[in-house]
């Protein structure tokens, strides 16, 4: 297919740029009312983003862009490399966006009571707004109502399994319910809401669900708030069996290559799991709480957020920080896991202070996405035509 241009409205597809500076400019000044005896409304603050100087490039050698979630602030970012050298914040917002999961052709991602899925309208060669190579639109919308969906994987018959953590079960989209419990730990005595012991990650080995992440063992709603420190646990789907323990607030769990990476959140530590003794191998410390983590080659891509002190108070994470010299910070930092050695990084500060999830998309130089409530939703129509003849099908070839 040769290239192609898709038209938009260009203000409304317009993303941030942050330059191989790791400077990002000033957010345009908001027009305001001349008149004088109307107050003016407050401002937003503006998420002020800020990135290493050679992650534009890394990324677009690797042709790869991620994207991750805020749940506290419900953004959605698409980051990439411009065709100019130029990082790419392509920013969207959702309600309570959380576990994300996705390649060039497709996205799942969790929200406050559904799964969203959005299709790339794009095909090879197409751009949209002379920039971005992939167009994320919103194509199906599953209400579960609020069951806390967290991270999400998709299985080898292409369906969707996702952590249920208020039911404490792994669960599948339903058609004519919230959702179908298809796994939960054997500690937990019924499928029930409440949160009992905090499942919330999941890792995928052959398009099948494989271990999951949970702070503690508790059968007893908000259990798991009294286990904080030591109480998490590795489980392992097909054998129920405790794989990995004494963890704090373990998260986003992912088999690559042999090796089971977790995220020992309430440490600040990336490691991995020592099946043999059942413990967790420290490999880097992260400053920040560590949530949401992709394995790329030999590279770990982790996302980290401000620790919310008044709930997570007194972790081992703040005296590491202490002891460190470091100060919290929200972001996502890409570690080369050879020597441990922090390459690249990508640094928000603002009203974003808490990421939960982050995926790669491979084969996608700068991704942009369409929102339920932007204009372009209403305008972005794309369609299969089954009118089509024979030699319709040919010529269009």
């Amino acid at each position: 297919m040769s290239d192609a241009e898709v038209t938009a409205e260009p203000e409304k597809l317009a993303a941030d740029r942050v330059g191989n500076t790791a400077q990002q400019g000033h957010q345009p000044e908001q027009p305001t009312d001349p008149a004088a005896d109307e107050p003016q409304k407050p401002q937003p603050e503006p998420v002020r983003k800020s990135c290493s100087a050679e992650l534009a490039q890394w990324m677009h050698e690797r042709q790869l862009s991620i994207a991750f979630t805020s749940c506290q602030s419900g953004r959605v970012y698409m980051v990439g490399a411009e065709p100019g050298g130029r990082l790419s914040f392509h920013e969207r917002i959702f309600q309570r966006a959380m576990g994300i999961v996705g390649n060039r052709n497709r996205i799942y991602m969790g929200g406050l009571h559904q799964i969203w899925r959005f299709e790339n309208v794009l095909q090879p060669g197409q751009v949209a707004s002379k920039v971005f190579d992939a167009c994320y639109v919103p194509r199906n919308l599953q209400f579960t109502g609020g069951v806390d969906v967290r991270e999400l994987g998709v299985q080898k018959n292409g369906k969707v399994v996702f952590v249920n953590t208020r039911y404490n079960c792994l669960a599948e989209p339903s058609l004519t319910r919230s959702f179908r419990a298809i796994w939960k730990p054997d500690f937990i005595s019924q499928i029930a809401p409440g949160d009992r012991c905090h499942l919330n990650g999941l890792a995928m080995m052959d398009g099948k669900p494989k271990y999951v992440s949970a702070v503690c063992q508790s059968d007893i709603i908000d259990g798991w708030r009294a286990r904080c420190d030591n109480g998490g646990v590795i489980i392992d789907v097909e054998t129920n069996e405790v794989v990995c323990q004494g963890l704090s607030l373990p998260h986003s769990p992912r088999w690559v290559n042999g090796r089971l990476w977790v995220l020992n959140s309430g440490t600040g530590y990336l490691g991995y799991v020592n099946f043999e003794t059942r413990s967790f191998v420290p490999h880097t410390f992260c400053p920040g709480f560590a949530r949401g983590l992709a394995i790329l080659g030999d590279y770990a891509i982790v996302g980290l957020s401000k620790a919310r002190h008044e709930r997570f108070e007194g972790l081992e994470l703040d005296q590491n920080l202490a002891d460190k010299d470091y100060e919290a910070w929200c972001g996502v930092q890409f570690i080369n896991l050879k020597n441990g050695n922090l390459e690249h990084w990508i640094r928000l500060d603002g009203p974003v202070k808490e990421l939960f999830d982050l995926t790669v998309l491979p084969g996608t130089r700068c991704p942009m996405a369409i929102d339920q409530q932007s204009k372009e939703s209403g305008s972005m129509v794309t369609f299969e035509d089954a009118t089509a003849t024979v030699a319709d099908a040919e010529a269009i070839g």
